[in-house]
């Protein structure tokens, strides 16, 4: 921010902005080292000593990055990736021993909450963004079946060296991802891709795409003909679009239209007639990825806003005296708490059966945990969303202008319903769960 000539040149409280609004003495009180000082003191209480020493790592090395590279949460955020990947904060829902990323105890569900939570503190488009390449390795992991090209995917991604994304839904194939339109025609040295996908988080920022097809668009049993592709890009057959979403508009979203784009066999992840098994394996982890998200941005939001309450002033007294507002607060404490306690027992949970039955989970224990994703996805896709509105409203102007990240947090909280499997879709899936719970214990 440029400062009047004659006046000496004040250091940089928190990030660019067009005019400063909010006094410094507020914007100090509102620095990522004293929100994360807020949220620990919130969180002590109920993480356990792994959990804590995690937390407190990432942000450590948040605060200094932050510092070091003179963050102003407006500009291009994909080189950071490397940034983090070297320190093995792209994710930590899992280990990667075939690629030499082996994190022990540090690793599963739990800690990529703590991880996911430091870091969308630190900036909330920027930690979406970096899960969407998780959305990629995932897939690979579980089908790399030792194969070079796969496992050198694998590393980089993980790594942080590139980019990733997931190509799932199409223009007119939205939440029935099981009947995509894109023909994958198999070859004895291959497949070849042509169709159009839509709303991929990173696509053209990315060196590697999962992409999903079938043998046969039109057929009745397309589901049962499904293909899983890794896509090295850039390729010639392969036009890249941007998709520009105003709510997020530092995260690159794209549309991809392939044109017999030839996906040799070391790179398919999954043949024809597999490809559906490789797209639900994902569904759990990817759900409760969002279902993290949307805790971290209702904590982010929180934050903001309750240290403000505090600071300013209004008719002789804090705003947070007044009952309008401290109500509102206490209302919004509580339930974002409960939902953590829930998102973090599910995560446990999830972890402790994971280790239990070797990293294979058993399909009926697998098929209980899809709709309990889909539960804490629908849930906190709707508090993400009001809490992060709320907060905003609670701090007026100061909490809807650019002086602060709670323009991040409304916007990437406005979209976290379409992410990942709409509201119906989720409903759907849980209703459904519902009927077969019905008829197992009425037999």
């Amino acid at each position: 921010m440029e400062q009047p000539t004659g006046q000496p040149e004040k250091k940089q409280i928190y990030k660019k902005m067009e005019a400063q609004t909010i006094p410094d003495e507020i914007l100090e009180a509102m620095s990522l080292k004293n929100r994360y000082a807020f949220v620990n003191a919130n969180m002590m209480s109920i993480l356990n000593d792994n959990e804590k020493n995690m937390f407190d790592k990432v942000q450590r090395f948040c605060l200094k990055y932050e510092k070091k590279n003179t963050i102003m949460h407006n500009e291009d955020f994909y080189p950071w990736i490397k940034d983090f990947g070297v320190e093995h904060y792209v994710t930590r829902s899992q280990s990667f021993p075939e690629v030499g990323v082996d994190h022990g105890e540090k690793d599963g569900l739990a800690m990529e909450f703590m991880r996911g939570l430091a870091v969308d503190m630190f900036d909330p488009q920027f930690n979406m963004a970096m899960g969407a390449s998780v959305l990629a390795i995932n897939p690979i992991k579980h089908h790399h079946d030792n194969r070079e090209p796969c496992l050198k995917a694998l590393k980089e991604l993980v790594t942080g060296e590139v980019a990733g994304c997931i190509c799932i839904t199409e223009p007119l194939k939205g939440s029935d991802a099981n009947h995509p339109d894109t023909i994958s025609v198999r070859s004895a040295d291959g497949l070849k891709i042509t169709g159009t996908k839509c709303y991929n988080t990173n696509a053209p920022k990315s060196k590697y795409a999962v992409v999903y097809g079938t043998t046969e668009p039109a057929a009745k049993d397309a589901d049962m003909k499904m293909t899983q592709s890794l896509v090295l890009l850039p390729d010639p057959t392969v036009n890249i679009e941007r998709t520009f979403i105003p709510w997020t508009p530092r995260i690159w979203i794209g549309k991809e239209t392939f044109k017999e784009t030839f996906v040799p066999n070391e790179r398919i992840l999954c043949d024809v007639g597999k490809g559906k098994d490789g797209l639900f394996e994902g569904l759990v982890p990817e759900r409760m990825g969002i279902a993290i998200l949307d805790v971290c941005e209702a904590w982010g939001a929180f934050a903001f806003a309750a240290i403000y309450a505090n600071l300013r002033k209004q008719m002789g007294q804090e705003i947070i005296k007044h009952q309008g507002v401290g109500f509102l607060l206490a209302d919004s404490w509580a339930q974002i708490t409960n939902f953590t306690l829930a998102v973090l027992q599910f995560c446990r949970s999830y972890d402790e059966a994971l280790k239990k039955y070797g990293g294979k989970l058993p399909g009926p224990l697998a098929m209980a945990l899809v709709a309990s994703a889909s539960q804490m996805k629908y849930q906190g896709a709707i508090l993400a969303e009001r809490t992060c509105y709320e907060m905003a409203n609670v701090m007026g102007g100061a909490g809807v202008s650019d002086n602060t990240l709670m323009q991040d947090y409304l916007g990437v909280s406005r979209i976290q319903e379409v992410v990942g499997g709409a509201r119906q879709i989720q409903l759907y899936v849980i209703s459904m769960a519902l009927r077969k719970l019905w008829s197992s214990s009425n037999r």
